[in-house]
């Protein structure tokens, strides 16, 4: 069996599975993907080997996800999102087995936020904007846009710009070298240029 690339420049490997016909163009999926039937992807993404993806996904534009992720029902994910190897999302905070409940939790990943290595996303958490978790962190509450998170839980242990260098606040701005600009107010950072 062959690859499969139509005129929108979806690839699908052929030892991928995919269900879903919600696919933006230039999509990549490898091989021993598996997306369910109702699973939405934009455009640009880039599904990598043996991923699993449920119905009641919807994922943006711009995406990388890597090897080894599996993203449960109730999970939105945002454009320009990177989700690292073996990251571990959860859609149900007191899991049963056999026992399912009427609706999973909602996670929210915000756009440009990044998930390291084998962090794990506890459900019903939003992680901010252009965040990023650092490499086996355990998220367990909602992430401000801009923080740097890390540890088992994660807790904030900076901030960060939108082109991922640390941001050094004094007199509550921050210029990075990029040429960005952020102010911080109440712990709470925001883009000022």
């Amino acid at each position: 069996m062959a690859d499969i690339e139509n005129n929108n420049g979806i690839f699908i490997h052929n030892k991928a599975i995919v269900e879903t016909e919600s696919i933006g163009q230039k999509t990549r999926i490898w091989a021993f993907a598996h997306i369910l039937k109702d699973a939405k992807i934009g455009k640009n993404c880039n599904i990598c080997d043996h991923t699993f993806i449920e119905s009641d996904v919807i994922i943006g534009d711009n995406v990388t996800i890597k090897c080894g992720v599996y993203l449960w029902d109730g999970l939105r994910i945002d454009d320009n999102v990177f989700i690292g190897p073996n990251a571990t999302f959860t859609n149900d905070i007191r899991p049963r087995s056999k026992a399912y409940p009427p609706e999973y939790a909602k996670t929210h990943i915000k756009e440009g936020a990044s998930i390291g290595a084998n962090a794990t996303i506890l459900c019903g958490v939003t992680v901010g904007q252009w965040s990023m978790v650092g490499a086996a962190g355990m998220v367990t509450k909602d992430i401000p846009d801009y923080a740097l998170v890390y540890g088992v839980p994660a807790r904030i242990r900076g901030y960060v710009c939108q082109c991922s260098r640390s941001l050094i606040f004094e007199n509550s701005s921050s210029q990075c070298t990029c040429g960005k600009a952020y102010q911080i107010k109440q712990d709470i950072v925001s883009r000022t240029k």
